[in-house]
């Protein structure tokens, strides 16, 4: 009887284990039986150089995203920036990407940027980020855009969204590149090259403050150029993207005063092919987490449902629009 007894008993150990062992993820000790497991989406995003804010503000929301259970993870990439991002997502090759709002209309519809490749239409909007600010730096003698007539100015790289910006800025206040000497140069390049008197200024931009503008006024008087409402107006009427934007004095050393520019904005992008559930959890997860990627990143802090859903002109994904709607911001 004592063997018999044994050998039930290790029978029904046995079956408790294999039970144990095949149950589902979540099940166990002090959760609810039929608790199922998320399947996590696996993501990359393209973002930009190392050592620009793309990358920097793509990895935070990574991070803080990867650390909350929404079902999923993003792996963030540097590349080439908005349009070798555009591509990357188009083609396939990633989920997500930062772009600029304004190189999105260029390439959902092929112009400018995208003229003589054509559309690169494959990608639609998740939200709008941050601003982007067009900053006209100049040499302490030049205060006004007009007075950039004549003068020699770098407009940022050949082919650049900078020297798309310089141009239609140029445009609102009735000049083109005709009116001044180009120079195309990035931005590093640029300061460098107005503090040694090659040229006498600049178009740059980037997040406010920009990096290679504080180290330049560090050792130079420099002004930065406003664009007033009326040439901002013309501006917008012409390309929608553009908002205003005002510089807060002490940005830069010299410059006391508020500045009024216009910008354009840093949007994230994703792929079509992912599902509505997929991407109304990122853009969940990203207004829901705010706080917690503004105490990481300083442009978290524009982050808004408002300012998200403005001045962008390509369609939003199904899934960010539904969380858009759910939240009253469209």
């Amino acid at each position: 009887m004592k063997k018999l007894l044994a050998l039930v008993l290790a029978l029904a150990m046995s079956i408790s284990m294999v039970a144990c062992s095949s149950a589902p993820a979540g099940e166990g000790e002090g959760e609810a039986a039929g608790t199922e497991t998320v399947e996590t989406v696996k993501m990359t995003m393209g973002t930009g150089g190392t050592t620009g804010t793309y990358y920097a503000f793509g990895g935070v929301i990574a991070n803080v995203i990867n650390g909350k259970d929404v079902g999923v993870e993003i792996n963030v990439q540097s590349t080439g920036a908005s349009k070798a991002n555009i591509y990357l997502v188009h083609d396939g090759e990633a989920d997500l990407a930062i772009v600029q709002n304004d190189v999105m209309d260029y390439g959902y519809n092929g112009t400018d940027l995208f003229a003589s490749e054509g559309k690169a239409d494959g990608f639609r909007t998740v939200a709008a980020l941050y601003a982007e600010v067009c900053q006209v730096v100049s040499t302490s003698d030049i205060t006004s855009i007009e007075d950039l007539k004549g003068k020699r100015v770098s407009v940022g790289d050949a082919g650049s969204g900078v020297e798309f910006n310089a141009r239609q800025i140029l445009e609102a206040y009735g000049m083109t590149f005709e009116d001044i000497e180009v120079n195309n140069l990035g931005f590093g390049d640029s300061s460098d090259a107005l503090k040694d008197g090659k040229i006498d200024a600049f178009f740059c931009t980037a997040g406010a403050p920009t990096t290679a503008i504080v180290e330049l006024a560090t050792t130079n008087d420099i002004n930065l150029l406003a664009i007033d409402d009326a040439h901002a107006k013309i501006l917008a009427d012409a390309y929608p993207y553009y908002t205003t934007y005002p510089i807060p004095g002490g940005s830069y050393k010299g410059v006391d005063e508020d500045v009024q520019t216009v910008a354009i904005k840093a949007t994230l992008i994703c792929s079509p092919n992912l599902s509505e559930d997929t991407v109304y959890n990122l853009t969940k997860a990203i207004f829901d987490n705010q706080a917690e990627i503004a105490s990481a990143h300083a442009k978290g802090a524009e982050l808004s449902l408002e300012y998200a859903v403005t001045g962008v002109s390509v369609p939003f994904h199904p899934g960010a629009e539904k969380y858009f709607k759910e939240v009253g911001a469209i």
